[in-house]
């Protein structure tokens, strides 16, 4: 009798359940100042079973990396798709910058300041980013690095309180400025920072390597602490995080059209799908949430689910 079977590979699978799952949870982690990557990790961990298998960074030959990667791109598309005229004034800002040689204009100003501020997590992105995800990609340490960036969040808040950041939602504009549509006033308080300030804040995204330290959470604290509200650090945090989030994933996603990607296409659209409904929805509610509330919720959370989630690994 012929015994010989073709054997599938010995390596993860993925499931169309689990790829909507972790689509939506990337969807909105990763705008939320609770970090993606951090859930991306701890989540299946906690669930166990088939999710805690098919779903692990770290493992030898596990798809899950590529899904992510997929996944960050839909992301990508859901905050360029809602900021999509901000996005063309700032680009057109930048085309006559460089036409005219000069920077005057606050679409100017802004393009500059995005382009130059994203500079160090790129040279960081490309030195780090695989040694970070693979090496602490790990449950316990994305555990401890989550109750880490709840304590970032709240020393945020506390050092807003103390006078380190202005709270200008609700202000007045300027006169002059009556005419102007709130997200060009808010462009305006942005530009109005230096580039040196600028770096500061995009150079702030280098924490969110690590798995459990949110990309928004630390931007958005960076800005609360040169003296942004946090309605306009949110939308800094968030313009920010497109072209990194987005060139990231294009310099991977092409490993998914090779050997890399087979028997999970699908299942990376599907969940790319439901990132980008997830992302785009995320990114609505926060730009409204962050013009009257503040990061306190989110810091108690994360150091409530960090610390909980360490107990439950180390201890269970």
């Amino acid at each position: 009798m012929n015994q010989s079977v073709e054997r599938r590979p010995e390596m993860a699978t993925l499931t169309y359940t689990e790829a909507v799952g972790v689509g939506l949870l990337q969807g909105v982690t990763e705008l939320f100042p609770v970090s993606s990557l951090g859930h991306s990790v701890l989540l299946p961990a906690l669930l166990g079973g088939h999710w805690a298998r098919d779903l692990n960074i770290s493992a030898e030959n596990s798809p899950y990396l590529n899904v992510l990667i997929g996944l960050h791109l839909a992301t990508a598309l859901a905050l360029i798709v809602y900021f999509r005229r901000d996005w063309g004034r700032v680009i057109s800002g930048l085309f006559s910058s460089i036409r005219r040689r000069r920077i005057e204009t606050v679409d100017q100003k802004l393009a500059w300041l995005l382009i130059i501020a994203t500079i160090p997590v790129g040279v960081a992105g490309l030195a780090l980013d695989n040694l970070f995800r693979t090496t602490l990609g790990k449950p316990i340490p994305a555990a401890a690095f989550l109750a880490l960036n709840g304590i970032v969040l709240y020393v945020a808040e506390r050092l807003r309180r103390g006078g380190t950041g202005r709270r200008r939602a609700g202000h007045s504009p300027a006169p002059g400025e009556e005419h102007l549509h709130p997200d060009e006033l808010s462009d305006r308080r942005i530009a109005a920072l230096s580039f040196r300030q600028g770096t500061m804040i995009g150079a702030a995204q280098i924490l969110a390597l690590l798995p459990g330290i949110s990309r928004s959470g630390v931007t958005i604290s960076a800005g609360i602490f040169r003296g942004l509200s946090h309605e306009d650090s949110a939308r800094f945090a968030f313009m920010l995080a497109t072209p990194v989030i987005a060139a990231a994933a294009l310099l991977k996603v092409p490993s998914l059209l090779g050997h890399a990607g087979d028997g999970i296409r699908g299942q990376v659209l599907a969940g790319g799908v439901a990132a980008f409904v997830a992302g785009y929805i995320a990114v609505r509610f926060l730009t409204r949430y962050f013009e009257t509330r503040t990061l306190t919720p989110f810091a108690i959370y994360c150091t409530l689910a960090g610390l909980g989630s360490l107990a439950y690994l180390t201890l269970g």
